[in-house]
């Protein structure tokens, strides 16, 4: 199993993970070019706490084990993955001294964190693609929009068949070509950055406010369908029925391998299935970004933290820590502005 594959197996087996380097002594150079890399620092040490989004932590749980063996094998580093609202609760309490998050962060939390004083920046890692899935016996191809809206929305509540959907789907420019089978989904819940990323790159919410659906339930899934803040146990979900219906971060979908079938998604320009090349140009429909946001109060406080952000916006992070746990890595413009933004905040 790779380093990817064994961070997932961590993460499924606990949510907080303590990264601590067996070893005593660390390599002279963090760095691995492309600015911005930590130089050797085996006397640091102290305590970095990280929560957030569990799409984002397979990716901040494997640069903090480098990092442990590359640079300052005394940090001890806790990487836990609650989901990205949840996440932010903590860190805009003073909580955690990073955040990853699935999502930018959203008005109330920007809000929240100015109330309690806490400073933060912005910094964009990796790219995504939200990556439907259904089981591998199941004769679904493609979805379009209208197909998820019809599927996974608020009006489609109480349809407890696939065939159930298919007037909604008419409706709202779907196929509506469903077969008569039982729809059984799991998905992320509400405290989840990629909940609120479906609804918004699927255009959840702008259907239903089109159709008359209150502003409080529109911005949201069907209330029946099964939430779980657990990637893997969504992973579960779609081998253990012939026609189960999810969706989960591209990396953990693809470490599932065939137990699952990765939908194809029609944004308006015909079927697109999730890949590194569709995420990384943007054909794919569902494609995000990822980004960790740093309190800056906590590089004065704690110097492990710079050292550690200087660690994960090096090539050892953007390249070797976003590419092994199976996301797709930003362009060099965008890498580019992330390091200026840090250097920014960091100088």
């Amino acid at each position: 199993m790779g380093k990817r594959g064994k961070w997932l197996a961590v993460v499924a087996a606990a949510l907080s993970l303590s990264l601590l380097a067996a070893a005593c002594g660390g390599g002279e150079d963090g760095g691995n070019g492309g600015g911005n890399g930590a130089t050797g620092s085996g006397d640091l040490t102290g305590t970095i706490t990280i929560s957030g989004s569990s799409t984002v932590q397979p990716i901040s749980s494997l640069v903090a084990e480098l990092f442990n063996q590359d640079v300052a094998p005394n940090v001890s580093i806790s990487v836990d993955g609650p989901g990205t609202g949840d996440g932010f609760v903590l860190f805009c309490g003073g909580e955690t001294d990073i955040q990853d998050a699935s999502r930018p962060i959203e008005q109330e939390e920007i809000d929240a964190c100015a109330e309690a004083g806490v400073e933060y920046v912005e910094l964009e890692v990796a790219f995504d693609g939200i990556t439907v899935m259904t089981n591998p016996a199941n004769g679904v191809e493609c979805l379009n929009l209208g197909d998820l809206y019809a599927l996974f929305g608020p009006e489609s509540q109480g349809f407890a068949s696939w065939n159930d959907a298919n007037q909604l789907a008419t409706e709202v420019g779907g196929t509506g070509s469903f077969p008569d089978v039982p729809l059984e989904i799991t998905a992320p819940g509400q405290e989840s950055g990629t909940f609120d990323a479906f609804i918004e790159l699927a255009g959840i919410e702008d259907t239903a406010l089109g159709r008359g659906v209150p502003e409080d339930q529109a911005a949201g899934l069907r209330k029946d369908y099964q939430p779980s803040p657990d990637d893997n146990v969504i992973i579960q979900a779609m081998e253990g029925s012939p026609s189960a219906l999810g969706f989960v971060g591209f990396a953990y979908a693809q470490e599932a391998g065939d137990q699952v079938k990765e939908l194809q998604v029609d944004g308006g320009s015909g079927c697109v299935a999730p890949s590194v090349e569709t995420i990384a140009d943007g054909s794919y429909p569902l494609s995000r970004s990822l980004y960790i946001y740093v309190n800056t109060a906590k590089l004065a406080e704690v110097p492990a933290v710079k050292a550690f952000v200087d660690y994960y916006l090096s090539d050892n992070g953007l390249v070797t820590g976003v590419t092994e746990s199976g996301y797709v890595q930003l362009p060099t413009d965008r890498v580019d502005a992330t390091r200026s933004a840090w250097d920014g905040a960091a100088a």
